[in-house]
């Protein structure tokens, strides 16, 4: 990946900041697109502004504006007759293909949207963004509005798939009996690990509501009859019967002091010779290109939580109780930053 200096010395300094400060534009596009669902309209094959626009209730002369704006980075193409047709990057933006971004796109363009508006907010006060917008936490507010919660759940789905897999290809769960998913959501990352780990049981633990909302997930994947569900807090407890303790981006959602909380509820009930297993980004020193330090922002915007540098781990585990015995870095974004209880 090329570092910042040697895109500036590519392009002028000054377009590289106006392609940075137009990227909205590009991103509200996408966000009306997938709203409208244009993608899903054109899986069958080319279609004219004129039909989209009867297809999806709006404007012909503005739709095709979008699409053409959208066309020029990419996203859909026109061909000779005036249609438009999907392009590798719109598939992406479909509702039924594997890993689908189209939920993403809707999450990323409502709630999320506003809560961005109010950055220096947060970079001022120190606090939450979204939670000055909306007037509670984002937990809180998908309670209340549980069609944000379904496209939460997808989203993470889109934004998450291919993580479980890295995941598994890096790190062996096969010497584990249950492994416990903690803030376990859908299901989607403990029915991939048990799909790939035969001989393994596991425990999903979440929310009463969420694992509810998780089992028909569990059921489709195949792995219900190896997967019991326990709803709670883990604020207020953790489940005993694990060998192995897993969370996947759940401690980046929260300062330092609600997850000791959380670790210490784990180390509570985790056997002597038991695996903490915390997937999440681990935050790179320099000043190369990083996701993780962009996503660091948002959780200080959306949630409240933080991205941690495996320093800033080390020093968590300890004072939960537990030792950071290795980081093992996948394919992705994410590490499996492994502990044990001391």
């Amino acid at each position: 990946m090329a570092d910042r200096s040697s895109i500036a010395d590519s392009q002028p300094p000054a377009f590289v900041m106006a392609g940075m400060l137009h990227a909205m534009w590009t991103a509200r596009s996408l966000y009306v697109a997938a709203k409208l669902g244009l993608p899903d309209l054109l899986k069958d094959g080319p279609r004219t502004p004129a039909d989209l626009a009867r297809a999806a209730g709006a404007h012909e002369q503005s739709l095709y504006r979008l699409l053409r704006a959208l066309a020029s980075v990419g996203v859909f193409a026109e061909d000779e007759q005036g249609r438009f047709a999907l392009t590798p990057l719109a598939e992406q933006l479909r509702s039924d293909v594997p890993g689908s971004q189209r939920a993403l796109a809707m999450m990323m363009g409502e709630e999320h949207y506003r809560a961005w508006e109010d950055l220096e907010y947060s970079i001022r006060t120190g606090k939450t963004a979204f939670n000055h917008v909306f007037g509670k936490g984002i937990f809180d507010y998908m309670v209340d509005h549980p069609e944000t919660a379904r496209t939460f759940d997808a989203a993470m789905v889109g934004v998450h798939g291919r993580e479980s897999a890295a995941m598994c290809d890096v790190y062996d769960f096969s010497s584990f009996r249950t492994l416990v998913d903690i803030g376990g959501g859908n299901g989607s990352l403990i029915s991939v690990v048990l799909q790939r780990t035969p001989g393994l049981r596991g425990i999903l633990y979440d929310l009463p509501h969420v694992v509810e909302r998780a089992k028909g997930n569990l059921q489709a994947a195949g792995v219900l009859d190896r997967c019991g569900t326990v709803g709670g807090s883990f604020f207020e407890q953790a489940p005993p019967g694990g060998d192995a303790y897993l969370m996947r981006h759940i401690l980046h959602d929260w300062d330092d002091e609600r997850c000791l909380t959380i670790l210490r509820n784990v180390r509570k009930v985790i056997p002597p010779t038991g695996k903490l297993l915390v997937v999440e980004g681990v935050v790179p020193p320099g000043n190369g290109p990083s996701f993780t330090k962009l996503l660091d922002l948002a959780m200080l915007v959306v949630p409240g939580g933080k991205e941690r540098t495996e320093r800033e781990f080390q020093d968590l585990y300890a004072a939960a109780g537990f030792r950071l015995t290795r980081v093992v870095q996948t394919a992705v974004e994410v590490s499996v930053v492994e502990g044990v209880p001391v």
